[in-house]
C-alpha cells in the first residue's frame, strides 16, 4: 500500500523517507491512502486544513498524540513510520496526575512495550517509573546501538522523551552514568514539583561523573500557566541552572477554547526563546569540546 504520510511541521524526530510530506498535495503526488500525523493540540487547525487538501488525492486518517487524550494506548510502536527511525518507545503511560497532562488518563500505569524496536533517542513516557528488569533491558539494547547502523547518528544516546526526577533510583544514575558517550538526558520541572526532588537529582548525577559545563544534564522547565508572572518563571530557571542543569524553557499553550484567554503574548514568546537553547543561555562549546545546537 502507497502511504503519504503528512505533518504539520518539521521537527528533528519527523521521517524522511520519500512517503513524508509537509503541507498541502504537490501535483504529481498519488497513495492509496494519506495519514495526518499530529503531535501538538495546537497544530490541530493546520491539520484538519491539510487533511481537507489530501482528500483529494486517496482517503484521509488523521490522527497522533493531539486526538489521542482520551483513548487507550495502542501498545506497540512501528519504527520509522511516525518518527525518524533510531527514536522509539519501549514503554507507555505515567503513574503521576500532573494537570496539564493527558497521559495518565489514558494510561495510569508505565508499561513496557513487548518486543519494542531498538534506537538510541528514548520517547517513553516515564522510562524510570517501568519495572527494574525493563529500565535493565533497554538500556542493555542502548549499549548495543553502533554508529553505523544508524546513518547520521553521532554515536550518543538521548532521553528526549524526559526523565523524571522523582522516579530516578541510585541503580539507574549508575546506568545513565556507564554510557559512553555520555548521554543528553531531559528531566522537567514543572508547577508543582518538588525543587528538592530535582536538586537530589542533580547532586547525584554531578556525583556520578556528569558535568555541569557539558549541559548533558537538561531540564524542561514548563513556564507561562495562567498562574505564572515573568519574574517567578525566570526564578524557576535559574534554580535549575544554580543546582547543575541546563534549563529549557517550554511555553505553556492553551489546548482548549476555554483556555484562550490565557494565551501568552509576544512578551512571553521572546523570553523563552532565550532560554531555548544551551547556546544562547551558556555559550557555545560543551566541556567535551563539542559544539552544542
Amino acid at each position: 500500500m502507497k502511504l503519504i504520510r503528512v505533518f504539520p511541521r518539521k521537527t528533528k524526530a519527523t521521517p524522511d523517507d520519500e512517503w513524508v510530506r509537509f503541507g498541502p498535495p504537490g501535483m504529481f503526488d498519488e497513495a492509496d491512502e494519506v495519514h495526518i500525523s499530529v503531535a501538538f493540540s495546537y497544530d490541530r487547525a493546520v491539520a484538519e486544513n491539510l487533511a481537507e487538501q489530501w482528500r483529494h488525492v486517496a482517503p484521509v486518517k488523521i490522527g497522533g498524540p493531539a486526538y489521542e487524550a482520551d483513548q487507550p494506548y495502542a501498545m506497540n510502536f512501528e519504527a520509522g513510520r511516525y518518527v525518524r527511525r533510531g527514536y522509539t518507545f519501549t514503554s507507555r503511560g505515567c503513574p503521576r496526575r500532573c494537570w496539564f497532562c493527558g497521559v495518565w488518563k489514558r494510561l495510569n500505569v508505565a508499561t513496557p512495550i513487548p518486543n519494542y524496536p531498538a534506537g538510541w533517542n528514548i520517547l517513553d513516557d516515564n522510562l524510570l517509573a517501568t519495572p527494574r528488569e525493563h529500565v535493565e533491558g533497554v538500556f542493555k539494547m542502548l549499549r548495543e546501538q553502533r554508529k553505523e547502523d544508524w546513518p547520521g547518528w553521532d554515536g550518543r544516546i538521548e532521553f528526549t522523551g524526559g526523565l523524571e526526577a522523582l522516579a530516578l533510583e541510585d541503580y539507574q544514575v549508575g546506568l545513565l552514568a556507564d554510557l559512553k558517550p555520555r548521554p543528553n538526558m531531559f528531566f522537567a520541572y514543572d508547577p508543582g514539583d518538588a525543587f528538592e526532588t530535582l536538586e537530589s537529582a542533580a547532586r547525584r548525577l554531578l556525583a556520578a561523573g556528569f558535568t555541569q559545563r557539558s549541559h548533558r544534564l537538561r531540564c524542561y522547565v514548563m513556564i507561562g500557566d495562567p498562574k505564572d508572572t515573568l519574574d517567578l518563571a525566570e526564578a524557576r530557571l535559574r534554580s535549575m541552572e544554580q543546582i547543575g542543569f541546563t534549563p529549557f524553557a517550554m511555553l505553556w499553550k492553551p489546548a482548549k477554547p476555554a483556555e484562550q484567554k490565557y494565551a501568552r503574548g509576544d512578551d512571553w514568546r521572546k523570553f523563552a526563546r532565550l532560554w531555548m537553547r544551551p547556546a544562547i543561555t551558556h555559550g557555545s562549546v560543551a566541556d567535551d569540546g563539542e559544539t552544542l545546537l
